[in-house]
């Protein structure tokens, strides 16, 4: 592509789902303990791993879209799918906040996500999958509109 290296949202991309890991054993150790993490992270570790991927990959997708947006080659439909795509972001991405509930003082809801934690898990990579899967139709919608 012109102007822009697409191994830039890879390496975007891999970094947020880093930084995502990074984030879950960090609160998790300051809430719980590191040995509560680490019995929960060898417990749940495709779950954690699939989510953090899953994450990183729409991070990745959504930078690659806002590039093409700044080398100002998509016109319209990368203005309304980057809005749709922040939208659908924040939405996908709003399971994640279980794992600060417990920081933030609301325990009693914590503890009943906690109950529901595999459940929680689903909704999460099913919404990863629609976001991942929405974020790749918009931008092979604009790469067939457009001679990159």
């Amino acid at each position: 592509m012109t102007g822009f290296n697409s191994k830039k949202s890879i390496i975007i991309g891999f970094a947020a789902g880093l930084s995502l890991l990074g984030a879950y054993f960090l609160i998790l150790s300051l809430v719980s303990g590191w040995e509560f993490t680490k019995i929960q992270f060898q417990g749940n570790w495709y779950w954690i791993i699939g989510l953090a991927a899953g994450f990183g990959t729409q991070i990745g997708i959504f930078t690659y879209l806002r590039a093409l947006h700044r080398a100002k080659v998509s016109g319209g439909i990368v203005v309304a799918s980057g809005t749709t795509s922040t939208i659908a972001m924040i939405s996908c991405c709003a399971h994640y906040l279980v794992n600060i509930l417990p920081v933030i003082g609301i325990s009693g809801l914590a503890v009943f996500l906690g109950q529901y934690q595999t459940e929680l898990f689903i909704v999460g990579a099913v919404s990863n999958l629609a976001g991942i899967s929405y974020l790749f139709s918009k931008a092979k919608k604009i790469k067939q509109n457009h001679t990159l």
